[in-house]
């Protein structure tokens, strides 16, 4: 085992929200906010119909493939002030007949990809343009963190170009769902933490098509892993240290095993990596025919 225990440092300073611009699609009901920063972040509150921990969730994984090199949003503590909630009647849970204000205080957030202009940034790309995605390649390294964290949902990204590109490039948004959303538990599975279709993966030869994202968390210090942990507040997971400990310690016990849970995936009835020509590996795989690989949290880009 690894002897450390997490404490968060006060002195890091959240981002300030100061105006609601509008909710975004999915579970999570998060809303698109401007930042004191002069940025536009995606914040999902503590109090979301999904679970708490999924701010955790976010923020860790977030970061777990930031430090391997993948193109995720930059994530940050937000904090949303009890006046801003109470002079923004748009700041609100619903669930069912019930409606509650978002909690106030520290909340996740994550820098809104692209701008606010119509088809700067898009959830969906026909086949003809998801093949010609600039970083397609790094389909296969966000496979890696998501086999590695049990991502429980399928794998989302959106899509972004500048004025007068013609490519997309992909960023991987909505980790909520790693670590089994808010059970913080490892039920793997080859058809989880995937993306819905194969074209992201064709590219797949072998495992240097892996590299150098799977190298990087095989030896991953330990270190780097409770750096990220002590980043996350201590009410996203009800205060109870030990709990977030025994999950780091988990995920330092899992970066051996990334591989034979990449494997079962090689080996599933949805074949996805048919250019990898080495012959079939002996696994066994244990698949849920009920996996969503849906928008279960996405965004909507308008």
């Amino acid at each position: 085992m690894w002897a450390h225990v997490i404490c968060w440092d006060e002195v890091n300073l959240a981002v300030l929200a100061v105006q609601g611009i509008r909710r975004m699609r999915g579970g999570a009901q998060a809303q698109l906010m401007l930042a004191s920063d002069g940025n536009f972040y995606v914040v999902k509150f503590r109090n979301n119909p999904q679970h708490m921990r999924v701010l955790a969730n976010e923020l860790i994984a977030s970061k777990l493939a930031e430090t391997i090199g993948l193109s995720v949003p930059q994530t940050d503590v937000v904090e949303v002030t009890e006046w801003l909630i109470a002079n923004s009647p748009e700041l609100h849970m619903e669930e069912g007949a019930r409606r509650e204000r978002c909690s106030a205080g520290l909340n996740f957030g994550s820098r809104y990809v692209g701008g606010l202009m119509p088809g700067q940034t898009l959830d969906y790309l026909p086949e003809e343009r998801l093949r010609e995605v600039r970083n397609i390649a790094e389909f296969a390294g966000m496979l890696v963190i998501d086999k590695w964290t049990c991502n429980s949902n399928g794998r989302q990204a959106v899509f972004e170009k500048k004025l007068r590109e013609r490519k997309y490039r992909a960023t991987f948004v909505d980790q909520g769902f790693c670590f089994h959303a808010g059970d913080w538990s490892f039920p793997d599975a080859a058809l989880r933490g995937v993306y819905a279709r194969n074209t992201v993966y064709a590219g797949v030869t072998g495992w240097e098509s892996f590299e150098p994202w799977l190298t990087r968390v095989e030896e991953m210090p330990a270190e780097t892993l409770w750096r990220i942990a002590e980043q996350v507040p201590p009410e996203w997971y009800g205060g109870d240290t030990a709990t977030i400990e025994r999950l780091m310690e988990q995920m330092l016990v899992r970066r051996s095993k990334v591989r034979e849970l990449i494997l079962a995936f090689r080996e599933s009835n949805r074949e996805p990596f048919p250019n990898w020509k080495e012959g079939r590996a002996k696994v066994t795989v244990r698949q849920f025919e009920d996996v969503d690989n849906g928008h279960r949290d996405g965004r909507l880009l308008m």
